[in-house]
């Protein structure tokens, strides 16, 4: 017979299933116990933390309080409101004096200032709302006819475009430590200054210091609107509620149009918190 030049090879033995591996669960899916009054074991709730990523975790104001600003890195910020004039109507004469006026209103500076102009949506409602009252009270048909075509007209301008209004501000800071540290802030940038500090910031400020504040920018603020007068600018600061109403409008622009800020001395109504611990029994059960 012919050699068997097959080859046999030996068969391997089935493999044994792997050990199912434990899915990782996270910790913070499972309540943690604590020993309870009777040495029973009770789950408890743990407080909700604060969501970094929210947008007021990034604010840079810490308090607003007379008439300051007071931010988280310790520094204060008044702003001053000012109107604006036209230039474009005045004589060459009269350009060169205001000009002259404001190359002296800076050099006279001896601190920084930022002067800001906002562009912001007028809400034209209340003003349609007041005309449609003065025409209900208007007796002179003819009159009435033409209130009737510039309500329309105000109306139809109002829904194709947004109609703008230009505020003009100074801020004026102030830097307990001194002037000098602003250049060293500045040096970090927008994006350093702004996620490089922490998210719990707490700012303590001594009564000394912060009186010290104070009149420094009262006095600042008093440099500033005498620099404006000269050159035909007039000029306000605005306190507490008007900070707080003006930072109200550039984090909510849209909000803003529908809903601005009352005034709160108005506010009549009670604000309740329901108390911790079980609802006391005030009778029987019916």
């Amino acid at each position: 017979m012919p050699p068997n030049n097959s080859q046999y090879t030996q068969p391997t033995p089935p493999q044994q299933p792997a050990a199912p591996q434990p899915i990782p669960v996270p910790p913070a899916q499972f309540p943690q116990q604590q020993q309870g009054a009777v040495g029973s074991s009770q789950p408890t709730t743990l407080p909700t933390p604060k969501n970094p990523n929210s947008t007021q975790s990034t604010l840079q104001l810490s308090e607003i309080r007379d008439n300051m600003v007071i931010m988280v890195d310790g520094t204060f910020r008044a702003v001053i409101a000012c109107k604006s004039i036209n230039f474009d109507l005045m004589s060459e004469r009269e350009r060169e004096g205001v000009e002259f006026s404001y190359q002296n209103f800076l050099n006279s500076l001896n601190f920084p200032v930022q002067i800001l102009i906002r562009s912001e949506r007028v809400d034209i409602g209340p003003y349609i709302t007041q005309l449609i009252d003065k025409r209900r009270s208007q007796d002179n048909m003819l009159l009435g006819v033409l209130m009737d075509d510039y309500i329309g007209f105000i109306d139809a301008l109002a829904q194709e475009a947004n109609i703008m209004d230009k505020s003009f501000y100074i801020v004026i800071p102030f830097f307990p430590q001194g002037d000098a540290a602003n250049f060293v802030e500045q040096g970090k940038g927008f994006f350093g200054k702004l996620f490089g500090q922490s998210k719990n910031t707490v700012t303590r400020i001594d009564t000394a210091t912060y009186q010290k504040a104070k009149d420094e920018v009262r006095r600042r603020v008093d440099v500033v609107q005498a620099g404006l007068f000269q050159i035909g600018v007039q000029s306000a600061q605005l306190d507490t509620k008007s900070l707080g109403e003006l930072y109200y409008n550039f984090y909510n622009p849209d909000t803003a149009v529908r809903q601005p800020l009352v005034n709160f001395d108005d506010v009549t109504s009670i604000y309740t918190q329901k108390a911790a611990g079980p609802q006391p029994q005030t009778g029987g059960q019916q």
